[in-house]
Formats: C-alpha cells, structure tokens, sequence
C-alpha cells in the first residue's frame, strides 16, 4: 500500500499552474499576433476557428473536462491502495479511452460536413466557405485523439501533484501553429490549410511530452481494455453526466459560435479574439485553481476530512475573488487597448478592433462567476457527485440559449458575449447555494473581509485606468511602439493602485498561504 501523502501546499502548487498557464497565454497572444496579422477577422479566419473549435471543443468538453472530473477522484482512491492496483486502473482505462477516441476521430473525419452544418449553419449558404472548413475539420480533427491522451496523462500528473508539465504543454501548441504560419504557409495553394495540419502536428507533439514525466511515475503501461473492471466501470458512470457539468462553458460557446455564424461576416473572429483575452485571467486564475483543488479536494473528501474540505473551498474562492474582480475590470476599462495593441495589424482593421472590443466588455461581467464555476463543481467531482453539477449545467445553459435569442438580433455578437456572462453568474450562484444547502461549505468571515477589501481596491483601480487612459481613437491610430508603452504604463500603475489599497486595507500575502 501506498503512504498517505503527507499535507500540500496548494497555494504552491497554484503558483507553479499559473506560472505555467502565464507562458502558455503569452505564446497563445503571439499566435493570435501572427494569425491577425495573416488572416484578420476574414471568412478564411471564420472558417479556421470554426475548424479548430469543433475538436477544441469536444477535447474540453470530453478530456478535460467530464473525463478528468470523473477520472481524477476515483484515480485519487486507487493511489492509496497497492502499486499493481493502481497500475491495472490506469491501464484499463487507457485502454478504454484509446478504443472509445479512435472510433470517435474516424466519426469525426466521415462526417465533418455535418459537424459544419452544426456548428456553423449560416456557413451553409456559402458553398466555398462551406467546403473549405470542412476539409480542415478533417484534418484538425484527429487533434482531439492526440490532445485527449495528452490531458489523460495530464491527469495521472496531477493526482501526484505534479502540474508544471501538463500546464506547459499548450505552449507546444502555439509555437506549432506560429512555425506553421511562418514556415509553411508557402507550401500550400490556401495558406490556411498551414494552420489546419499545424493543428494535427501539435496534438502529436504535446502527446509524446508527457511520455518521459508519466515514466518517472512507473505509469507507462500498456493499454487493456476491459468492460468489468469495477474503477473503470465507476469512471464511466460519472463520466455521462459530468460532460455537460464540466463543461457548461463550452457548451455555451458553441451556442454563441453557431448563432454568430448567422451575423455579418467577421463575427465569429470578433468573439474568437475577445474570448482569447477573457481566457488569460481564466487560465491564470481559474484554471490554475481548479487543477490543484480536485485532486486536493478529492484526497481530503477519501480522508473524511470536512473541516480541510470547507476551508479549501473557502481559500479558493477569496483567492479567486481577490484576483478575478480587478482582471475582470482591466479587460472591461482596457477592452480597446489590449485589443489593439495586440492583433490591430495586418489585416487587422480598426472596425475589426472595435468590434472585438464590444464583446470583450461584455465578457468581463463573466470573470469572477467563471473563476467561481472553477472553485466550486470541484467540490461536487471529488464527492463523486456528478448529477448535481449536472443539473445546474443544464440550467445554465438553458439560460444561454434564452438570452442568445433574446438579444442576439438586437445587439449582434455583443449580446452574445453578455449571455454567456450571465448564464455564467447562474452557474456559479446554484452551485454556491447547493453546497451551502448540504453543509458541505460554509463561507467563513476571511471571504466576506476579502471580498470587501477586493471590491475597494478594484474600484479605485478602475477609477485610476478611466481617468489616465487616452482615448479609444488615440489607441487605434497610434504606433505599435507607442500602444505597447501606454498598455505598459496602465497595466503596471492598474497594479499598483489595486495593490496599494488592498494592503492599506489590511491584506497581506500570509493570508493567502493553504496548506492542507
């Protein structure tokens, strides 16, 4: 049998998957740069995001979503029994998971003009466009067999509380994709198809890097399929609902795309380029959280451990409060210069930037509820309770749908954005009070005292960057040079200020610490 682990420190462990996620977002930027610069917000743009979504979004619907949810706590109790116990589960389940991707990519691939039609109806009146996503999604789609392996094995690192890998390996990604660009595009007739095998190339790559780490752990074994396996079995019943519970995010983006692909032409690009910059503090914040809290949650929850369970949840929603409210201002105040200092080039137009503008600020309202999505379905997954998060993900998206067609007509790509906010909020709200109703968590008074400190703080930030910022116009007219200075400039006194009140208010980075 194995030994207990011995007490985390999960604030480190948070450090280690943000720091991780913060180069993985920079080199995201970088590719964004490069593919502005080469594509703008164009109909060969639309039909690349539409492309890389559809497996995008079944990997994050399927892998790492519902999968590590189900797979992470049940993973998690079969660590504390024997080495060979262990070593069968996992081989079973890779099995499993091999044979179960492999009949889903060759589906994928056969009936990429319907997912097209799915996902893009309003492509379907537009014969070219139609085509041409549709040879990339055969192409791009193996990427979800590659990637799904990839946060599988992601996944046994992180029951062993090592993260800094599986949250580096999107960097391979991006990096693949600027050299596809810059290297490869001449190569083909369409440069865009550069992108589309860049896609295939960089699943396979971010697969193989997980090999030397999963090694190390005495984890590389050879895949087995079974169907009676009891651990297997158990994976598979929280997987069914768990993939709309984990993934109430994605599921609402593809909503948004499918409505969007109806609207003018660069729509799609628009909500493509403000999702990117919503996702930097989400990734930094939220995903980073959410990563170390279940395997954390899970090990305290197999230990009977409430009191360590509650005040976990607690440290990671004041965290996650205290750093997503001034994100979530920055990306609403600084929504056109982050914007244009980042894609306005090329074939970038100052339309475009304004555009994309719009739905960013639409998409702050959703930072903290997102980040709050993050904190707590964890909870529900490390209780093995996959029904619940379920049913307030149904509720969510339901949500979605409602305020899409309510204001999509009336505020275009815009209203979009702001119903994913909202539904967001929804999400987040039923899942506080469901675990408030069953006294599994109980908000402490440090949440309440944060979360004023972070309200002060936030508010005199976004005074200060409302005040010293130039002009939208003056923004988009100006030098790359020039942008970068002033975005510097507001980022770092944005900081400051936010920082200085908080610590006038009494907060010091000791509270922040857990270790559980």
């Amino acid at each position: 049998m194995q030994a207990e682990d011995p007490a985390q420190n999960v604030t480190a462990q948070g450090g280690v998957v943000a720091g991780m996620t913060l180069l993985s977002r920079i080199s995201g930027f970088g590719r964004d740069m490069v593919l502005a610069n080469f594509f703008g917000a164009s109909e060969v743009a639309d039909a690349f995001f539409v492309a890389f979504r559809i497996p995008n979004f079944f990997r994050r619907l399927f892998a790492e979503g519902a999968f590590n949810q189900a797979f992470v706590p049940v993973l998690i109790r079969y660590k504390a029994r024997s080495v060979a116990e262990l070593r069968l589960f996992v081989a079973v389940v890779a099995g499993n998971l091999t044979i179960a991707l492999l009949f889903v990519v060759i589906a994928g691939v056969l009936l990429a003009p319907g997912l097209v039609a799915v996902f893009a109806p309003g492509f379907l009146g537009d014969e070219e466009r139609f085509a041409l996503t549709t040879d990339m999604v055969r192409i791009t789609f193996p990427y979800l067999g590659f990637i799904s392996l990839t946060a599988f094995a992601g996944a046994l690192q992180n029951s062993h509380h090592r993260y800094a890998i599986p949250a580096f390996t999107p960097v391979l990604l991006n990096l693949t994709l600027i050299s596809a660009m810059l290297f490869a595009a001449d190569l083909f007739t369409n440069p865009v198809f550069a992108l589309a095998w860049g896609v295939f190339a960089a699943g396979l790559v971010q697969l193989l890097f997980q090999f030397p780490s999963i090694r190390r752990l005495n984890l590389v074994v050879a895949p087995r399929i079974s169907a009676r396996h009891e651990g297997a079995k158990q994976v598979g019943r929280l997987l069914v609902p768990a993939v709309l519970a984990a993934s109430v995010s994605q599921i609402n983006t593809l909503i948004d795309t499918i409505l969007a692909s109806t609207l003018l032409t660069g729509s799609i690009s628009w909500l493509y380029y403000s999702d990117r910059l919503m996702e930097l503090p989400i990734g930094l914040v939220a995903v980073a959280l959410g990563t170390v809290l279940l395997p954390n949650l899970s090990r305290l929850d197999a230990a009977g451990e409430r009191e360590k369970f509650s005040a976990s949840l607690d440290w990671g929603l004041r965290l996650g409060v205290l750093l997503g409210l001034p994100a979530a201002m920055a990306l609403y105040v600084l929504a056109v210069p982050l914007i244009s200092t980042i894609y306005l080039r090329g074939a970038m137009t100052e339309l475009d930037a304004r555009m994309a503008a719009l739905s960013l600020q639409a998409f702050s309202f959703g930072v903290v509820a997102l980040v709050m999505v993050k904190v707590l379905a964890p909870a529900y997954f490390a209780r093995q309770d996959t029904q619940t998060p379920f049913r307030i993900g149904a509720i969510a998206v339901a949500t979605n749908v409602v305020l899409n067609l309510a204001l999509f007509s009336w505020f275009g790509h815009v209203g979009l954005a702001l119903a994913t906010a909202v539904a967001a909020w929804v999400n987040a709200l039923l899942l506080l009070f469901g675990l408030e109703r069953r006294a599994i968590y109980q908000p402490g008074r440090k949440l309440g005292v944060g979360l004023a400190r972070a309200v002060l703080a936030t508010a005199g930030m976004g005074a200060m960057l409302f005040w010293w910022i130039p002009a939208d116009t003056a923004w988009l007219r100006a030098a790359d040079a020039t942008r970068i200075f002033w975005l510097g400039e507001a980022v770092l006194l944005g900081a400051f200020c936010y920082l200085t009140v908080l610590f006038l208010l009494g907060e010091r980075p000791k509270n922040l610490l857990l270790r559980v």
